[in-house]
């Protein structure tokens, strides 16, 4: 019988796929039961030799677990720092999706006369990641779009993966951990499927339009809603070039970019109490005039946190009573957190993250993010010495809004090593609390979310 050609091939990865997760489920339950074994007889483990089992019992898996791993990384002993390494070397970007392929994604989103709608559609895609793949296109007026098309079947890829996820958990906890990764686990869970969801990346990015509407450093895509679907998002174009194409610059435009990095990051938080959560540096595009770099094109918009306005009134209160050494405070602003059973013991530990991620902040002058550390090593000393601590009091909950926050001030951290900014951070931040009050933050995160369809 003869082969259908590219659709075989197409329907053969899926198959491939599906045998992937079934291989890795059971690579996984095998570690899980060697390493209760272990445990039951006293037997000493190897983190080191563990991690690289874990590593390739997950090899086969390219899609949503790749960024968990990376956002993992990030949180003090979320996994031990062995797993993090492994994780690290896993690609991260699913094989893109071949031209036969897209056509019948595309014909499944927008009918069969699809490619009419359009003027001009690459065939080869510009960039493919994790969820999907983008391809540049032409609309019927001209006007340059970006076409992100969802691999098939990813809402089943998800939850395979976030299956793999509560057992790297499961594997974690029986390891006598530092931390309860139960919230971090619900946190990241929700999260991720979100980001399945176009249209509500498309809202989301209608926020961020409106955040930034009066800001022409930071330029947010235009979403074409008749081009788009739950499954196909479709903006216009917005050239730019990688960050890191800039980071031999000559020191003025190098701070020029990281100033406008933490605009772009720490005014939604502060001002709407809403944060772009993939600090990722392919989410990041600068966009030049007259021929300096001028901003940044701010891209992907389906991993957006919205915090509670308490929340973000307890990152303004640490922040304060870490200024001012106000032990009171800064006790009220982790209870704002969620964070519970407080000893001062407890506070002593939380407060070295604290200062490590405030840091820079406090005080007035210029300097660079961190002094004589790399981008992937950042915070990597202080989460080995929270993680060390926390040892000794047993297991803390962390809050799950906490997750997201971690992460994208890991991750802004790291780009302004990447760029070797000299600012002052102090006066940056105060710019952006000045006159905080709550209810303000309240008032204009209940407006924005509703004009965006997303209250």
């Amino acid at each position: 019988m003869s082969s259908n050609g590219p659709r075989d091939r197409e329907q053969n990865r899926l198959s491939a796929r599906v045998g992937r997760y079934a291989r890795v489920g059971a690579n996984m339950s095998g570690l899980a039961a060697k390493l209760a074994g272990a445990r039951v007889f006293g037997m000493e483990i190897d983190d080191a030799k563990q991690a690289r089992e874990l590593a390739e019992a997950l090899g086969g898996l390219k899609g949503p677990l790749m960024k968990v791993a990376q956002l993992l990384s990030t949180i003090p002993d979320a996994i031990p720092p062995e797993y993090a390494e492994e994780l690290a070397k896993l690609q991260a970007a699913a094989p893109p999706m071949g031209w036969a392929f897209v056509k019948r994604r595309m014909q499944a989103e927008l009918g069969p006369r699809w490619q009419s709608r359009f003027e001009s559609f690459d065939k080869e895609p510009a960039a493919a990641a994790s969820l999907g793949q983008v391809h540049r296109a032409t609309a019927l007026d001209g006007t340059p779009l970006a076409c992100k098309l969802q691999y098939p079947d990813m809402a089943s890829a998800v939850e395979a993966d976030l299956k793999q996820l509560a057992l790297l958990f499961s594997l974690h906890r029986r390891m006598r951990p530092a931390i309860d990764t139960r919230e971090i686990a619900a946190e990241i869970s929700e999260r991720v499927r979100e980001e399945l969801d176009y249209h509500r990346e498309a809202r989301n990015m209608a926020v961020y339009r409106e955040i930034f509407a009066e800001e022409p450093r930071i330029r947010v895509p235009e979403v074409d809603d008749r081009l788009s679907t739950k499954r196909l998002l479709t903006m216009g174009w917005l050239e730019g070039g990688p960050l890191l194409a800039h980071k031999d610059d000559d020191l003025d435009t190098r701070n020029h970019l990281a100033e406008v990095m933490f605009r772009a990051w720490w005014h939604p938080f502060s001002h709407y109490g809403v944060i772009h959560g993939d600090p990722h540096l392919g989410n990041y595009a600068v966009f030049a005039e007259d021929g300096r770099p001028a901003g940044i094109n701010l891209l992907d918009y389906g991993c957006i946190r919205v915090f509670p306005p308490s929340f973000v009134a307890g990152v303004v209160d640490l922040y304060r009573g870490l200024l001012e050494d106000d032990e009171a405070r800064i006790v009220s602003a982790y209870e704002r957190w969620g964070f519970q059973g407080l000893t001062k013991d407890l506070i002593e530990i939380l407060n070295i993250w604290a200062r490590f991620i405030y840091g820079p902040l406090l005080s007035d002058r210029v300097r660079s993010i961190a002094d004589g550390v790399s981008p992937a090593q950042y915070g990597r000393k202080e989460a080995f010495r929270v993680h060390q601590a926390l040892k000794e009091k047993g297991p803390v909950t962390v809050p799950r809004e906490f997750v997201f926050m971690d992460r994208a001030a890991i991750g802004l951290g790291g780009v302004f090593l990447h760029l070797r900014a000299e600012l002052n951070f102090y006066r940056l931040f105060n710019e952006q609390i000045e006159d905080f009050a709550i209810e303000d933050v309240a008032a204009r995160q209940q407006g924005v979310l509703a004009r965006a369809g997303l209250a």
